[in-house]
């Protein structure tokens, strides 16, 4: 029986090397399978894992009709029997809508890999109707950490280490981005909501250079 199934996590929980080794597993036991993303912050057409692997994939843009790019390759004699959609939050709820209904109408698997929220901590619209069509929602169990070693549970943007909370909901970036550019971090919900970054979180707390210590106990320092 083929399923709709949303894997889903935050930045840094291993999403797109999990899709990267769904597709090989399924590809070694013969099943005929299409890669495809959108926004991927290696460039046009790839998924690419922070561990290093990389896949050419079809780039997904507004005009992508799922259905068809299915229907068109099986009359054309492939069988495609699963579909990889990585960087799902950035595809239309109609996309998603249409990824449901290869899966109830042509029989193939679907299986979708995507934050939840933005970095306002609002649903992105593709994963918003993920969650509400999916057969199976995936939470996966790589926990990425916030600076604070807690779990982390948001996605925070930043410009020069800065927390920012405005600006539109897609912007591509990486968690390594140089001085001036958009930058992505992962935090916990109080360091989202205090919106302190581990920049921030550096410049004002206490550096262990600047503690003075009574070393032999007589008062002085």
């Amino acid at each position: 029986m083929a399923e709709l199934v949303f894997f889903s996590g935050t930045m840094d929980c291993g999403k797109s090397t999990l899709a990267l080794q769904m597709h090989h597993n399924h590809a070694a036991r013969g099943r005929d399978g299409v890669l495809f993303t959108r926004h991927d912050r290696a460039g046009s057409a790839t998924i690419s894992s922070r561990l290093g692997l990389q896949r050419r994939a079809d780039e997904v843009d507004d005009t992508t009709d799922f259905w068809a790019e299915v229907v068109t390759r099986r009359t054309r004699g492939r069988p495609v029997d699963y579909l990889i959609a990585d960087e799902a939050q950035f595809y239309t709820a109609a996309q998603v809508e249409q990824l449901a209904r290869v899966v109830d109408e042509l029989s193939a698997d679907v299986f979708a890999f995507g934050i939840t929220t933005d970095f306002r901590a609002r649903l992105f619209p593709g994963s918003q109707r993920l969650v509400e069509l999916a057969d199976r929602v995936e939470v996966l169990q790589v926990r990425a950490l916030c600076w604070c070693g807690s779990r982390a549970t948001h996605n925070a943007r930043t410009v020069d280490g800065v927390m920012v909370v405005e600006g539109d909901q897609v912007v591509v970036g990486d968690v390594g981005a140089t001085s001036g550019e958009v930058a992505y971090e992962v935090l916990c919900r109080r360091h989202h909501v205090r919106r302190m970054t581990a920049r921030v979180a550096r410049a004002t707390g206490p550096s262990a250079q600047t503690l003075l210590f009574d070393e032999d106990g007589d008062g002085d320092r």
